[in-house]
């Protein structure tokens, strides 16, 4: 975390306290998602089998869905992450969960663009979201669903 350059540590204190709320419905929020993701649980044979799966599938469905946007990216991992199902970084690589390829593809589609579009907008502003919107107008669905547990069905 940081704070203006300028901030006083009490004016840094309030700031926080002032959020807590927020802060605390966050964590509990973030929380939630990672043991969802976390209730799925395979043998590293199976783990490996999947990554092997998911690093194909991603792969097509990115020249597929880039094909909207035009972005340039870089390195694309799966990995075996406890609490995300996709991140991307300041230098474009982008990381996804192998447990993507097990989620029906609208949901790893949506998964997909939403890295796809970090890579113009590194942040959660209404600009981000209207690039998302351009191919996923029903994301807030999506995300409701991913976040809830209610894409993964019957793999939990």
């Amino acid at each position: 975390m940081s704070a203006p350059s300028g901030a006083s540590m009490f004016q840094i204190e309030r700031f926080v306290l002032s959020k807590q709320n927020w802060i605390a419905a966050k964590l509990k929020e973030n929380e939630a998602v990672a043991i969802r993701t976390t209730q799925i649980r395979h043998s590293a044979k199976e783990i490996n089998a999947y990554k092997k799966q998911a690093q194909i599938f991603v792969r097509q469905r990115i020249v597929e869905l880039n094909k909207a946007y035009g972005f340039r990216y870089g390195n694309i991992s799966v990995r075996n992450q406890k609490s995300r199902w996709g991140s991307c970084s300041k230098k474009g690589n982008l990381n996804f969960n192998y447990k993507i390829v097990l989620l029906p593809q609208e949901y790893a589609d949506y998964i997909i663009i939403h890295e796809l579009c970090h890579l113009k907008e590194f942040n959660h502003s209404v600009a981000f979201w209207k690039l998302v919107a351009q191919t996923v107008p029903d994301y807030k669905k999506l995300r409701s669903e991913l976040r809830s547990g209610k894409a993964l069905g019957n793999l939990l």
